[in-house]
């Protein structure tokens, strides 16, 4: 008489989630979107290799309204228009939208949902490889930028802008991610979704006014980059375009609460959805 092997137990929403990171992060680490996301984190590099030549000889490499601007200050403005209006979500785009729509294309999702795991516990922890896999590669970016474009001298006194600027970036990467983890999971053709979201609704809701702009992501960062930025006369005007924003606890609690609502949706369209392979 032959018996059927017991089934093995499923394991819990945590448990599972970290199996899949472990399975999840080497393969993102070497997967092609890294290299762009290299290519794309180097820009601000070359550019501050750049700023520290034109210092080296003496010239100054930026002005704005006749007075020089410190190293710390480009720094601040760097962070500002090339990370968190740019390769933020950008990064967020191209890694969030592809979480579950590349197991689909790939077609390994059957094999994932087969194992007896709790099928959100999957994009969970495909979204915690993302976090990690970004910060990874985001972060030796941020480190030469602040180490080219700031003097030695001036590190004790920019240092603090430094680490505001991580945590204002491992935000907008933790949020955006969510974000666009929720596009990937709920649309068949993802990528447009969230080029359309990113920078098409974005752009346009925060040139209006009204409580639409309560509904981006990119406000409430914006509202936090004012408080990283060295103190620097010359940089007025580029700080007067920040009037128009919340208060911090406004803005984190913002992020907060976006960050777990698309989360959680994410997680429960995975749960929910027929994914449909196609022949």
């Amino acid at each position: 008489m032959t018996t059927t092997p017991p089934r093995p137990a499923a394991l819990s929403t945590t448990a599972a989630a970290r199996r899949v990171f472990e399975v999840s992060f080497g393969e993102m680490l070497w997967s092609r979107r890294t290299i762009f996301m290299a290519l794309v984190v180097g820009g601000p590099v070359l550019l501050a290799i750049i700023f520290r030549v034109v210092e080296a000889f003496g010239a100054p490499a930026l002005r704005v309204n006749g007075a020089r601007v410190a190293g710390g200050s480009v720094f601040g403005v760097m962070i500002w228009l090339l990370y968190v209006r740019f390769i933020v979500p950008v990064l967020g785009l191209f890694y969030g939208t592809s979480l579950m729509a590349d197991e689909v294309e790939d077609k390994t999702i059957t094999y994932l949902f087969s194992r007896p795991i709790p099928r959100g516990a999957v994009l969970l922890g495909k979204y915690l490889a993302y976090l990690a896999c970004t910060g990874l590669v985001v972060l030796p970016s941020v480190m030469l930028t602040y180490f080219l474009t700031v003097p030695f001298a001036q590190v004790p006194g920019t240092f603090r802008s430094l680490v505001l600027d991580l945590a204002i970036l491992a935000a907008g990467l933790a949020v955006y991610g969510a974000v666009f983890a929720f596009v990937g999971a709920r649309l068949k053709r993802p990528l447009v979704g969230g080029l359309i979201f990113a920078f098409g609704w974005e752009p346009v809701v925060l040139a209006l006014p009204g409580y639409l702009r309560q509904f981006t992501v990119a406000r409430h960062l914006q509202a936090l980059v004012p408080h990283a930025m060295p103190s620097d006369s010359a940089l007025s005007l580029i700080q007067g375009l920040f009037r128009d924003v919340p208060s911090v606890p406004t803005a984190l609690a913002w992020l907060t609460v976006l960050l777990v609502a698309f989360l959680w949706l994410a997680m429960r369209t995975v749960s929910r959805r027929e994914y449909v392979l196609e022949q």
